[in-house]
Parts: C-alpha cells; sequence; structure tokens
C-alpha cells in the first residue's frame, strides 16, 4: 500500500485528533502573524509620532495653540493624548484658581491616566502573541504523542511490521509537533521585539511627562 508523504497528503491520513490539533495550530498561526504586522505598524507609528512630537514641543511653539490643534482633532492618541489630557487640566485647574502644586498634581495625575491608557493599546495583542509562543509546542507535541501512539496501536495488529508501515503514522504525527514550532517561533521573536518597543516608548512617554510637569509648575507658580 503505498502513501503519499505530502504535507496534505500526510494531512488527510492523519487521525481525527492529529488534524484538530494541525488546525487549531496553522489558525493560531495565521492570526499571531496578522497580530505581528498589526502591531508592527502601530508600534512604528507611535515611536514616530513620539519622535515628531517631541520635536515639535521643545521647537517653542506656543502651548496654548498646539492644545487646540491637537483639541481638534477627531482622535488623539499616544503622546498626544498624554500632553493633551495633562494640560487641558491644568487650564481647568487654573481657571477654579487652585493653588499651584493642586494645579500641578492635578495635571500629573490626568497625565499618568492617559499614559495608563496608551500603554494598554500599546500592548494589546501580545498577551496572544506570548500564550501562542508558550503553549503552541506543547500542543503539537500533543499531536504528535496521540499520532505515534496510534501508529504503534495499528502495528500491534499486525503479524508482521515493516519501516514502510510504521512511517507514514510517525511522520504525520511529527507534523504536528513541526506546526506547532512554526507557530510559536515568530509569534515569541515578535513578542520579544514588541515588549522592547512598548518598554522604550512607554519610557519616551515617562520623560516627557517629567518634563512638561515641570513646565507646568513653573507656570503655575506665576
Amino acid at each position: 500500500m503505498s502513501h503519499d508523504m505530502s504535507f496534505i497528503g500526510l494531512f488527510l491520513q492523519a487521525s481525527l485528533v492529529v488534524k484538530l490539533v494541525m488546525i487549531l495550530l496553522m489558525g493560531a498561526s495565521i492570526v499571531s502573524w496578522a497580530f505581528i504586522v498589526q502591531r508592527s505598524r502601530a508600534l512604528n507609528s507611535a515611536k514616530n509620532e513620539l519622535f515628531q512630537f517631541e520635536e515639535q514641543f521643545w521647537s517653542g511653539t506656543d502651548l496654548n495653540k498646539l492644545f487646540q490643534d491637537l483639541s481638534s482633532r477627531s482622535q488623539i492618541t499616544g503622546v498626544h493624548s498624554i500632553f493633551v489630557a495633562g494640560f487641558r487640566e491644568f487650564v481647568r485647574l487654573r481657571k477654579s484658581e487652585a493653588q499651584g502644586d493642586v494645579v500641578v498634581e492635578g495635571s500629573s495625575r490626568a497625565m499618568r491616566v492617559a499614559l495608563s491608557r496608551e500603554v494598554d493599546e500599546l500592548e494589546s495583542k501580545l498577551p496572544f502573541l506570548a500564550t501562542v509562543g508558550s503553549i503552541s509546542p506543547y500542543i503539537g507535541l500533543f499531536g504528535t504523542v496521540w499520532g505515534i501512539m496510534n501508529a504503534f496501536i495499528a502495528l500491534g495488529q499486525v503479524q508482521q511490521a515493516t519501516l514502510a508501515m510504521v512511517a507514514p503514522g510517525i511522520a504525520e504525527a511529527l507534523i504536528a509537533t513541526a506546526i506547532g514550532l512554526f507557530a510559536a517561533i515568530p509569534a515569541v521573536i515578535a513578542y520579544n521585539r514588541f515588549s522592547n518597543q512598548v518598554e522604550k516608548i512607554e519610557n519616551g512617554y515617562i520623560n516627557f511627562m517629567e518634563e512638561f510637569a515641570a513646565i507646568l509648575q513653573r507656570q503655575a507658580i506665576h
């Protein structure tokens, strides 16, 4: 009896459990790659946005005009959101004639809340990549163990075993592990890379917040 040793042939010959494992892992891999592309674009955009905004901010532009320009946008994200939140609270507290320390603390608190929201957005999809990277090899290993177990059970039902009889069953089982690794490796690499990028962008946000808070403090005491 001849066996189709191609990927499609081995998939079609696999047991139902091994097929389900392969489908699950291939689906996880496809979703992972979609998230990798989306996160790569989002983080690069956030990094460029931070760089451009800091150049504009430190160029001596009028803060009131910058605030009005950003507030008029339909969508405010990243460092823009942190600046708008802090300056809006600063203006509101100044109008209420609050003390300088209260004004600065209120503005800093508003910026910290905005920072938390922006970091949560930057980290979205990363838990999925971490999950795929950590469990995919084990899911693939489960499919392999199940497939090899079935191959040896079938082997025990014949009087004379040959390599040609057992090889296809073992090969189709090992494909599950291969797919698991194929799904896990890019996910782990992307997760580590994106986590590092998020940390750098977050540090950039925090540094801007500290510097902006110092500017607001000087304005609050005048």
